[in-house]
């Protein structure tokens, strides 16, 4: 079946408008209903208007940026094909999502996205009927998707079920999980799978190369319209950046599988591929014969096909035309089927496709932003991020200790590692997105004269937790864990947040834990964790520091289980009544100016005292330190954290001071049993009472109740 060609070209923009765009076909669109009747001139109209409109509402808005603009076309078609909300579709991850929104009406509203009352930055099942899952972590899409088809099933349904997955969470193990379970099932399910040879960095791996060699063979498993699959050609650039990743690919895998065939055949393709690489090659079908031998030969090593989906592509994720036409088709298939497009992240906004990793995400852009912009993610900051201060402590160290490996599960930019992986690339290790194995590589690594670190945000330490547990602590093997975005994340809301890791790292026999109050102390505890021989993490936020100095050749002692008495007030020997508070991690300076108010203006005329330590250590507790205060006649501990309030830290206070048979009363500040919106860090704060002004009112009370 010849492939229908789009009759316009798509738009170019190299510049983020500051004014709302003219959109008049996008202004029709209040749901997916109303795309049923518009032509493919004004499909293809709308595709550029919703471009420019998202590249409009994320310059006012920040976030994701370059996913949304490569899946404009897809998103169209797929909601002009499908009969949603009764036709499910689940998106993976939700970087992609914006599209899907504007489509799903809540196309005025797009510009209030990640900030406090906005839309989430991710598919959120409370936000809209069309939003049928919730996302914010990878490779969770076709199992969602594949349980509604089930269910579905049960309850007679004949509604529809898509899950869009892109090649970068397909890497992740759960996604070959749900896979091999649709086919065991016979589900009725169709998977679209998003390839742009990019999760947040480029992608990497096996799984990648695979998803190469279909592309670069310049053949597709296509439809017709009797819903009978067959072979054609397409048409490949010289200038896809996908071929020129794996150029060096290209002339094993023509060569292997010419070789493998009988010498008509191998002629025959030799003929195709030839034919594929001239200028301006036709696409067209080949010979009915011909085709259903290749497609025998040529695609037995395809994965899908090979696990029991019917296979569908690769097709050009941006040919709007073709795109209708392949999914309106596939609904006649029954049964677990894949449809492989290829799309480009940052599609139609020039410097995004030229540079995907700095585009992935923006933040509110200045409202003159044109091509020769530097990305807001790399402009200059006052003081280092901590991932930052990650990165360079393990620079230092590598230099210094060269059994040091660094592992990170597809974050390597994220986690602070690019230089680290330039200067010591034989002991970078991207396991891609499958954090259960990142923690198990490291396990293996220990045990044979290996002193792995693992850069691992805290949410997505979650998915590793059993292998915690099991193949790191149960053997007690000597494994760093460096955990970024520890505590509340901003805009990008509840599904980010690292406030679940105290409490379950806590429990783990073998674990010691740290927190950091500021930069000098995260590398200095980093060190600590280092040179222990055992388990250890240390935890510490996004985003920048307080701005104080690393003083590398510090004497000062990092003791493990030891805190630091930050502040104590001058009538601390004589009060009657005697506040302590235990600061854990970076709310120790908001604690700290509090309880100085506490002191100076709240309980000034009264006899109280306030003394404030800087813990440092979750486990072990500095019990010296506690037990000296109750021996000094504390009447009052209060605790400070970011993280949840059950299980946490204050947690570790309360077990310990339960077992010490003192009459004190306990408070614990932190975040309550909710999760909490996404809005900016110090709403969230703010909104949690953890900000100056909220704990010293805690306080307050505390003391006066």
């Amino acid at each position: 079946m010849p492939q229908t060609s789009p009759v316009r070209t798509a738009k170019n923009f190299c510049e983020i408008p500051t004014q709302r765009p003219d959109t008049p076909i996008l202004d029709r669109v209040d749901s997916p209903a109303d795309l049923k009747g518009l032509s493919c001139d004004e499909l293809l109209q709308l595709a550029d208007e919703l471009r420019e409109f998202l590249l409009y509402s994320t310059g006012v808005s920040g976030g994701h940026f370059g996913a949304n603009l490569g899946v404009v076309e897809l998103t169209i078609a797929l909601h002009t094909v499908l009969n949603a909300p009764k036709d499910k579709l689940v998106w993976d991850v939700g970087h992609q999502a914006y599209a899907h929104k504007v489509l799903t009406g809540r196309r005025e509203r797009l510009p209030s996205i990640r900030a406090k009352d906005g839309l989430t930055a991710f598919p959120e099942r409370t936000e809209s009927e069309y939003d049928t899952f919730g996302v914010g972590h990878s490779s969770t899409s076709i199992s969602a998707a594949l349980g509604m088809s089930l269910a579905a099933r049960l309850r007679g349904d004949d509604s529809r079920v898509v899950a869009v997955i892109g090649d970068g969470a397909m890497t992740g193990g759960m996604a070959f999980e749900a896979m091999n379970d649709a086919v065991q099932q016979n589900a009725d399910l169709t998977v679209v799978l998003n390839d742009n040879d990019m999760s947040i960095s480029q992608a990497i791996g096996g799984f990648s190369r695979h998803l190469a060699k279909l592309w670069q063979r310049g053949l597709a498993m296509d439809i017709d319209k009797h819903g009978n699959i067959l072979m054609t050609k397409r048409k490949i650039s010289t200038d896809d950046r996908r071929v020129r990743h794996y150029l060096h690919m290209a002339n094993d895998a023509f060569g292997d599988f010419s070789g493998k065939l009988p010498s008509k055949l191998g002629d025959k393709l030799s003929e195709t591929i030839g034919s594929l690489l001239g200028k301006n090659a036709p696409s067209a079908p080949l010979p009915d014969k011909i085709a259903k031998k290749l497609a025998d030969k040529l695609f037995a090593d395809n994965l899908f096909k090979a696990i029991g989906f019917t296979y569908l592509g690769p097709f050009d994720g941006h040919d709007l035309p073709k795109l209708l036409t392949v999914f309106e088709r596939a609904k006649q298939l029954k049964g677990a089927v894949l449809i492989h497009v290829h799309t480009v992240k940052g599609k139609g906004f020039l410097p995004a496709e030229a540079d995907p990793i700095g585009y992935h995400a923006i933040g509110k852009l200045p409202k003159s932003a044109k091509c020769d912009n530097v990305p807001a993610a790399a402009q200059a900051q006052p003081a280092k991020k901590y991932s930052d201060i990650f990165g360079e402590w393990l620079c230092d160290t590598a230099y210094a200790q060269p059994n040091l490996t660094a592992i990170t599960p597809a974050m390597c930019e994220g986690s602070g590692m690019v230089g680290f992986a330039a200067k010591f690339p034989e002991r970078f290790f991207d396991v891609a997105i499958a954090e259960q194995h990142a923690v198990t590589l490291a396990a293996g690594m220990a045990t044979n004269g290996i002193k792995p670190v693992v850069a691992i945000y805290s949410t997505f330490l979650q998915r590793g937790y059993d292998q915690l547990i099991h193949d790191v602590a149960l053997q007690n093997l000597d494994v760093t864990f460096a955990i970024d975005r520890a505590g509340l994340v901003g805009e990008d809301g509840a599904t980010h947040a690292g406030v679940f890791d105290l409490a379950f790292m806590r429990c783990v026999p073998n674990m010691l834990i740290a927190a950091p109050s500021d930069e000098h102390e995260c590398y200095h505890l980093l060190n600590a964790c280092y040179a222990y021989q055992g388990v250890a993490a240390v935890r510490y936020p996004r985003g920048q520091g307080v701005g104080r100095t690393i003083d590398k050749d510090s004497d000062e002692r990092f003791e493990i289980g030891k805190a630091r008495v930050a502040w104590r007030s001058d009538n601390w020997q004589n009060a009657r009544t005697k506040l302590a508070i235990c600061a854990f991690g970076t709310r120790l300076h908001d604690a700290l100016a509090a309880a100085k108010r506490l002191a100076s203006e709240g309980l000034a005329n009264e006899d109280v005292a306030v003394c404030v330590a800087d813990m440092r250590w979750v486990k072990p507790l500095d019990s010296a330190l506690l037990d000296a205060w109750l021996d000094d006649g504390v009447t009052h501990i209060a605790t400070v954290e970011e993280h949840q309030i059950a299980g946490g830290a204050g947690s570790a206070v309360s077990e310990y001071v339960a077992q010490a048979d003192k009459l004190v009363r306990v408070r614990h500040l932190g975040i309550g049993d909710e999760f909490v919106a996404h809005a900016s860090h110090a709403e969230q704060l703010k909104a949690c009472g953890l900000d100056e002004d909220g704990i010293y009112r805690s306080l307050e009370r505390f003391i006066k109740s």
